[in-house]
Parts: C-alpha cells; structure tokens; sequence
C-alpha cells in the first residue's frame, strides 16, 4: 500500500492507496506498482508542536482504526506547506514505517513544466494538484483549492502550470472580521436559507457565504477570459464542497484530488519508490579500506535530490 500525506497550515490529509491489481507480461515485473484504489482517508489538525511519536501515535491510532498495518505500507509520499514539520514527518516515517519518504520538492519529478518566474516559490500542494487536475480533466483547467488560504490554479492545454492567484481563505476572512468587531458574534460558515438575514447570525453567514461566492466567481471569469471559455474548473479542499457547489463556473467538486495528485507523482518517480521501500533505518556496515581512491566514477554519483539520477544541472521549469 501507498501512504500519502498532504501537510497544509490548518489540516494534514492522509490517504491510503492500494495496489490494483495487474497481470505483468513477461518480463514486466519491475514495472512501477500502480496504486489506483483509495482505501482510507483522514484528516485531521496540524499540529506544530506535536513531537515524533506524538504524531506516531496518531497515524497508528488511525490505521488501527481502519484495520490497517502500518507493515503493510510499501512507500510514503509528502507534501508540504509547513516547513518546520518535514523534518518531524520524516523522522515518523523512519522511526513508525520503517521508510524513507518522498518529498515533494525541487527535484522530483512531475511531468508539469512550471512556467512561474521562480519555480521554488509553488507551494508544493499547488503543483500537486495540477499534476493531477491535468491527469484526470485535461486541459486547459484551473484548480481552486479551498483551504487557509485560497488558490486559483492554472493549467494550460499543453499541461504546463502557468501560475494563479491567492487570497485569504473564507476561514481567516472570517476570523478576522470576528476578531476586530466586538459585538457581532462568531457564527458557523455555511450556506443560508435566504440572502437577506433577518437576525445577526443570518446576516452574517450570507455576507460571509455570498460575499466569498462573489470572489470565487469574479476571479474565475477573468480567468476564463485568459484561459478560454471551454476552460474545465475543479474545486478541492475543505470547503470545496460548500463553495463548488454554488457557484457558476466550478464544474467537478474533488475532494481527493491532492491525493490523487501525491499517488500520480509517486509513481512518476520510479527510482525514487525503489529507494524507498528499500530503505532501512539500520545502519549499513562500513566499506573495507582500499588502497584505490575513494572517489566515486562519474556514473556512480548521484544527485543531491534523493531521486538517484545524475547530478546534472536541470531545469527548474521541468519540475
């Protein structure tokens, strides 16, 4: 099985995704695995303080819970928007898994140019999410993932990620209306009954619903404009549901698309998954002295990415 896991400002997703089944040719049998059935999903908060086995304790409560065993896993897949929790992550990986994860980063291969001024600067969960909105609706498309914050992301026919916009989430919005006024209350966000409120709660939650909705539409008519009209829109995140399904130019309501998205560029890098599902967290017993140098051959160096592939220089736009 494949564990992926997508770690945002408010709430880390995890997935678990089982082999399908497949008859190998002959010859076939080192071909990548494809993981194509969701079998477990959770999420839950993201907590910066939580310590190595705290978040182990976590995951193994959870798997327990679906019936899962954390032996059963055969790879891990991250991305991540919190930079202070990958090393964290990592460790739980090695310590409770006994693996190595793939880190969505710099260096992993994608199969999505970037067409953005410095490629670093893509959130990892925006990439992610191209790669699988392209995979699964084709092109031109854009994302728009609802979560801290919200991300307008674009896609072009050919499948290169173009860029998109940001702004704050619906939550934050909410938050800091409640924070800087001291007599409207903190109100649940969802959609009301009526645009016109006939009390403060009410009026509060269509100015919050309505008012977002707006947003999200104005925003995605200007991008249409750009992109093409036939332009396919996907909604993701938390509040993808509640969002996506009113408004005018959101087509498809995804909630799994990260995942899917961590599950396709997981199986992209192949010799990545070797490396991984190889990887113990035994120490390996050291070389016997050799008179010879000990410099490696240029074929057997490998690059600093993790992926072992030459360490040529490389394309940002190739990520």
């Amino acid at each position: 099985m494949l564990l992926v896991i997508d770690v945002g400002n408010t709430n880390t997703v995890l997935g678990v995704f089982a082999r399908v089944a497949k008859v190998h040719p002959a010859g076939d049998q080192n071909e990548t695995p494809c993981y194509g059935r969701l079998v477990a999903n959770w999420r839950v908060a993201t907590s910066r303080t939580s310590t190595v086995d705290e978040y182990g304790v976590v995951f193994r409560n959870l798997f327990s819970m679906a019936g899962l065993e954390a032996k059963g896993i055969h790879g891990i897949v991250i991305s991540s928007v919190v930079p202070p929790l990958d090393p964290v992550l990592r460790q739980v990986c090695e310590r409770y898994f006994n693996l190595r994860p793939l880190a969505i980063e710099p260096g992993v291969k994608t199969g999505m140019p970037v067409h953005y001024d410095n490629p670093a600067e893509v959130g990892a969960d925006r990439i992610v999410n191209a790669v699988a909105a392209f995979e699964k609706y084709g092109g031109p498309c854009v994302i728009v993932d609802f979560g801290t914050a919200t991300t307008f992301d674009c896609v072009s026919a050919k499948g290169e990620y173009l860029g998109g916009v940001i702004c704050p989430g619906i939550g934050i919005s909410a938050d800091a209306l409640f924070e800087h006024t001291a007599r409207l209350p903190r109100v649940e966000i969802r959609k009301p009954a009526r645009v016109i409120g006939s009390n403060t709660v009410g009026s509060l939650q269509s100015g919050l619903y309505y008012g977002y909705l707006g947003l999200v539409d104005g925003i995605l008519e200007l991008l249409l404009a750009e992109l093409g009209q036939e332009t396919r829109v996907i909604a993701t995140g938390g509040l993808g549901q509640m969002i996506g399904t009113g408004s005018k130019y959101i087509k498809h309501v995804d909630d799994f698309l990260t995942l899917e998205g961590l599950r396709i560029i997981w199986e992209r890098n192949g010799s990545a998954r070797k490396e991984s599902a190889s990887a113990k967290t035994t120490p390996q017993a050291a070389p016997k002295p050799s008179s010879k140098s000990a410099q490696p051959k240029p074929e057997q160096a490998k690059s600093k990415n993790g992926d072992g592939a030459p360490a040529t220089p490389t394309s940002r736009s190739a990520r």
